[in-house]
């Protein structure tokens, strides 16, 4: 998709939009609404995947579940 188009947003939606481009350092809206879209994305998948954060621990030889002898 390239190209450009406009959007209709309120002006308190506008002004919280040029503060958070400001917080964020970037040239332009654009890029302030991109990193809004990956942060959202990451924090999906971080709660998606960290089920077990802090629960998983590292195998060992009793995990294997075989006899090696």
């Amino acid at each position: 998709m390239s190209g450009t188009t406009t959007i209709r947003v309120s002006r308190k939606t506008l002004e919280t939009l040029e503060r958070l481009r400001e917080k964020l350092d970037v040239q332009s809206l654009d890029e302030a609404i991109q990193s809004l879209i990956k942060r959202q994305r990451k924090e999906a998948i971080d709660k998606a995947f960290s089920i077990d954060k802090n629960r998983i621990r590292p195998f060992t030889e009793e995990d294997r579940g075989e006899d090696r002898s």
